[in-house]
């Protein structure tokens, strides 16, 4: 067994190899305070055949007796990953591919487990530290380790790894992740901040990244293996020129199609006419055709952009697409926006819903409840496809997520609009920016359902083509610039800053000039944005849609809350069959009712305060007559609560039987003239006869 470590914040951070998953390339437990997880890397020692990419996959999972728990469900044991383990193994996945050699198509598979799960907040970052070490270790030809940090802003302090209860308190949160010489991914989200303020954040990560990075390299040199040989795909240089001669002119004219159907049809007829005349041996050479084919039109869109500042589609390096959109579309949703940037189009539709309409989510950090979902959908007939429908994969996960973060901070407050909130974007048509026109349709459809969000966010997604020392950040990049370009960072927020941003990269880590280059490019883009939403609807409207449920607050003493539920919640059913609305009560007595219409909402309203209200001495009461007794009547001065009218206070003058003077269900008018310290109550009507007769 051997281990390295540092102290990250008063705590040890503890890498170990050689005592766990030996059998595997590569394995490491890391460990930091209580939470301990445990990456493996294992590659197959021969590559897959007829591929042209890296086959890596990248698995996170949490163990339940990680935080002392048994899974829920019938079967009681971990099954499919939950939304937090797909997005971590996203998190993991993006700084690490980047940095294989071209060539290398063995199977590879990293997975982490989390063996121990305590409060620091941390099992993710860990994650990536350990499957950097794990590959760093093994014969895998990974070329640099990298390592990530958490960084919690607090107005204009940094909290490097916030812990739990930190990260609560922080107005914005980011995940930086990288090597020691450049920042390969990063993604964060919370209240607006500044440009200048995320890449003060950004340079301390990086500080903090380093030292990790070291630390690897530490336990490389103990223990590391020789990395296996990588030969770099080559094509024969008289096939090159072949291909050139027959293709190069005439793709020069099919990337400057603006439409990107009719491009790619073009592209593909060039490519099919090519291996016909070229694939005529004994031999099978399509695929390195096709190769050279690719390297020729990527090597055109590039230099296109870098030399002549010319994009595909005619656009300028920092030119956005048409823009149009509009609100109020579908007639019985909530809310609902079509947002379309170029031939990118989002339909956005918002549902509000009750309590009773909560995701319920039962992680390693406890159970919790969620009022906001944005679910994003991108079916293939978004991009001309032919593919079966399956339950949401990784990338549609992935987007719904950052678009959440990217609205989730402009939301009114739960005690000011008790609504559960779901968005749903269906992408109808897609060339790239899907999930920042997910952004801008969620904002329009959130302001057309009368959510009175504090402002607007727009999203807009940047690029990069560098060249040696030559570069070029892209606005608004179409799906072809995100292939063939260097970097894809989404940059999301309202007119003070930004709410939420993610960056990946494919090549070895983008410099703090280009950062810079790219977030001031992004904001004035994303301020043109802004205008153009503003320009169809540029703020909440006044009132919810006509469909919409309607939440009535009523706040009760938490002391009465057993009185309006009843035993066995049979006095809180009765309102809801007497009525039709929904009632949902709070620990703190906030009872919130909803309903389709104000008459029945109302009724349910007078019916509670009826059950909570609490008798005062000296006030009068219009009860009605409960129960007749030989010394008196008890009366009913609102619902659930009666009180004593003896005989003796019924009239002035003597009466033989109170039937003589009162009948049940007969309303009369008592004065409360005492509550005893039981609370029971004695009630005058004489008493209330000579107030009136005053007044």
């Amino acid at each position: 067994m051997t281990h390295v470590e540092i102290e990250v914040k008063g705590k040890p951070l503890y890498l170990e190899t050689g005592r766990f998953a030996r059998q595997a390339d590569g394995s490491v437990i890391v460990r930091y305070g209580d939470t301990v997880v445990l990456a493996t890397a294992v590659a197959n020692k021969e590559p897959r055949e007829n591929i042209d990419f890296f086959p890596l996959t990248i698995d996170y999972q949490e163990k339940a007796y990680a935080a002392g728990k048994i899974p829920g469900g019938f079967f009681k044991r971990e099954g499919r990953p939950s939304e937090k383990e797909v997005l971590t193994s996203r998190l993991i996945d993006r700084p690490i591919r980047p940095l294989f050699p071209d060539g290398f198509y063995c199977e590879t598979q990293g997975i982490v487990s989390v063996l121990s799960f305590g409060s620091e907040n941390i099992s993710d970052i860990l994650g990536v530290i350990g499957m950097s070490a794990a590959l760093s270790i093994s014969d895998i030809p990974f070329e640099t380790p990298v390592a990530a940090a958490r960084i919690g802003i607090l107005k204009d302090s940094f909290v490097i790894n916030p812990d739990l209860q930190e990260a609560e308190q922080c107005d914005f949160n980011m995940v930086v992740a990288g090597s020691d010489e450049a920042v390969l991914m990063v993604e964060g989200g919370g209240f607006e901040i500044p440009e200048e303020l995320l890449l003060a954040a950004l340079d301390v990560a990086h500080e903090e990244i380093k030292k990790v990075v070291a630390l690897q390299r530490q336990l490389v040199s103990m223990v590391g293996k020789p990395k296996r040989t990588v030969t770099p795909p080559h094509v024969d240089d008289k096939l090159v020129s072949e291909v050139s001669a027959r293709s190069l002119e005439k793709i020069k004219q099919a990337i400057i199609i603006p439409d990107k159907l009719r491009r790619q049809d073009e592209l593909d007829n060039i490519l099919t006419e090519v291996v016909s005349s070229l694939n005529t041996g004994e031999e099978d050479i399509s695929k390195d055709i096709t190769f050279v084919f690719n390297k020729l039109e990527k090597d055109l869109v590039r230099n296109m952009i870098l030399q002549q500042g010319i994009r595909a589609d005619g656009r300028k390096p920092d030119e956005i697409r048409k823009i149009s959109c509009d609100v109020g579309i579908l007639p019985r949703t909530h809310g609902s926006a079509l947002f379309v940037r170029g031939e990118t189009q989002c339909l956005a539709a918002i549902t509000l819903g009750t309590s009773e309409d909560e995701q319920i989510i039962d992680a390693l950090e406890g159970e919790s409840k969620k009022t906001f979902m944005l679910h994003y959908n991108f079916p293939p007939f978004s991009v001309g496809e032919v593919k079966p429908l399956r339950s949401p994969g990784r990338r549609e996960i992935g987007h719904g997520m950052l678009a959440e973060r990217a609205l989730k901070s402009v939301l009114p407050e739960r005690t000011k609009f008790p609504y559960t909130i779901r968005i749903v974007a269906d992408i109808l048509e897609s060339n790239g920016s899907s999930s920042m026109a997910t952004v801008c349709g969620g904002t329009l459809a959130l302001m057309d359902a009368g959510v009175p969000i504090r402002t607007p966010v727009a999203g807009i997604a940047m690029g990069l083509i560098k060249e040696g020392e030559q570069t070029v950040v892209l606005t608004d990049i179409l799906g072809l610039e995100d292939h063939l370009g260097d970097m894809d960072f989404k940059v999301t927020g309202s007119e003070d800053g930004i709410t939420a941003f993610q960056m990946d990269v494919k090549i070895s880590g983008v410099s703090r000039e280009i950062m810079a280059r790219a977030l001031e490019q992004a904001k004035q883009g994303r301020l043109f944005i802004l205008q153009k939403m503003k320009g169809i609807l540029d703020s909440p409207r006044e009132t919810l849609a006509m469909h919409a449920p309607r939440i009535y607050t009523l706040q009760i003493n938490p002391e009465k809350i057993r009185e309006v539920i009843g035993p066995g919640g049979k006095v809180i059913r009765g309102i809801v069959e007497q009525t039709g609305v929904k009632i949902d009560i709070e620990d703190t007595g906030i009872v919130n009712i909803a309903s389709a219409d104000e008459i029945s909402a109302r009724k349910a309203i007078d019916i509670i305060k009826g059950i909570v209200a609490e008798a005062e001495v000296g006030k009068l009461y219009m009860g009605r007559v409960k129960r007749i007794v030989d010394f008196g009547a008890f009366v009913e001065i609102f619902p659930g609560t009666e009180g004593l009218l003896h005989i003796s206070q019924i009239s002035e003058k003597r009466i033989a039987k109170v039937t003589d003077v009162l009948n049940e269900g007969e309303e009369v008018l008592v004065k409360v003239i005492e509550i005893d310290k039981m609370g029971r109550i004695r009630l005058s009507r004489k008493e209330a006869s000579k107030e009136q007769s005053s007044l």
